[in-house]
């Protein structure tokens, strides 16, 4: 086998993110109108007429009829189009990034790094894959929704929540790891602990207790898996590793932690500020990315994502006088950056996701602070 074989799944992961980006076109348009998806079949905006199947090819279709209605001529918005071609990019980015480069670092594609770059992909990495391009779809429909209407349908982010729960359900933590050495971490963690209380610095702790099982001294404690995190460490007695109660349990933690949070900010804000500053529908996306996701990534991606915000807001100010933002595509940004940042950022903050008491202090100095700025902004700019 040669490492050509790469080359041609982007190729093919790019013509399926095509044919999935057409349908999120139909997704887009139909479901904040409240109409089915599936019924009638695609067809013209001013004619009426049947669009047939040779017309409807992504991407190649708009360009050989010139971006028009075979029937009637009437111009197609080019962002039918651009949405295909992004939703292939972000399809084959994904493959890239998850599996060839193995970006979240999962133990079980750098055991298989060699055959991968072969272009040989394990079922687990495919799997891996297809989690985060399910997750990524519902981002596309809920982002341009927004834009289009100001508003998320619920129907769209509960069927999203739904097929979280069910991806975690069935993938569960620290799946696609299923090898991993669990007593290893116990034992590490036993005699870490024990070491502790001996007032041994934690970075020689770990490194004598590592060094003694011939192991790497800087292996994380906690692996990333598709869910990046489970609901808590140590796991619960009755929801151990890889079963489909942590898996549930983890979704769930999620779906309240994304939905509670926003719906939480937004109550805030509005009563300090005297006026809305988030819509339900951010709320709703934020539930919906928990149930992928699980709790801590979550909680992270949404202030991850107030620095797009802040971004897009500022570029609105200056090219457009005051507007109000559709926040749903900051937190879609946020989400998938987390996403594939979360080697990276989420040992930055494992001491804090697994602390009791920090986190309840953070938590209402978090609430206190939040009503207190937009109390202080609406005395200096009235709503």
């Amino acid at each position: 086998m040669e490492d050509y074989l790469i080359y041609i799944w982007l190729g093919m992961t790019f013509v399926l993110g095509t044919i999935v980006g057409s349908g999120l076109n139909v997704a887009i348009y139909r479901l904040p109108l409240e109409k089915s998806i599936l019924w009638p079949s695609s067809r013209c905006g001013v004619c009426y007429q049947p669009v047939r199947w040779y017309d409807n090819l992504p991407l190649l279709s708009y360009w050989v009829l010139r971006g028009r209605c075979r029937a009637c001529g009437t111009p197609y918005s080019m962002r039918y189009f651009l949405i295909e071609l992004f939703t292939g990019l972000v399809f084959a980015g994904l493959f890239y990034l998850d599996i060839v480069v193995n970006v979240s670092d999962l133990l079980s594609l750098r055991q298989m790094h060699t055959s991968i770059q072969l272009g040989a992909i394990p079922l687990s990495a495919w799997g891996y894959w297809a989690g985060h391009c399910v997750l990524v779809s519902f981002l596309i429909i809920t982002s341009f929704c927004d834009l289009d209407h100001r508003e998320i349908p619920l129907n769209i982010t509960v069927t999203g929540t739904i097929a979280g729960v069910i991806w975690s359900v069935l993938f569960p933590w620290p799946w696609p790891n299923e090898r991993f050495d669990w007593e290893w971490v116990e034992r590490r963690n036993t005699e870490v602990q024990q070491r502790l209380h001996k007032g041994i610095p934690p970075s020689v702790a770990a490194r004598e207790a590592a060094q003694r099982e011939g192991r790497d001294p800087f292996q994380p404690q906690l692996l990333i898996g598709a869910q990046p995190w489970p609901v808590w460490y140590p796991l619960p007695a009755w929801a151990p590793a890889g079963s489909w109660r942590l898996g549930l349990l983890t979704s769930l933690a999620g779906i309240a932690a994304g939905t509670l949070t926003l719906r939480g900010v937004r109550f805030l804000f509005g009563l300090g500020r005297g006026k809305e500053g988030l819509g339900l529908g951010d709320a709703d996306l934020m539930m919906m990315a928990g149930s992928f996701l699980g709790w801590q990534a979550t909680l992270l991606a949404f202030f991850v994502s107030v620095f797009p915000a802040l971004a897009v807001g500022l570029v609105q100010i200056l090219f457009r006088g005051r507007q109000d933002l559709a926040f749903g595509p900051p937190l879609a940004l946020g989400i998938l950056t987390t996403v594939l940042g979360w080697r990276w950022l989420g040992p930055h903050f494992q001491i804090l996701f697994f602390n009791e008491g920090m986190l309840l202090f953070l938590g209402v100095f978090g609430a206190v602070f939040m009503f207190l700025a937009s109390f202080v902004l609406r005395k200096i700019r009235p709503a």
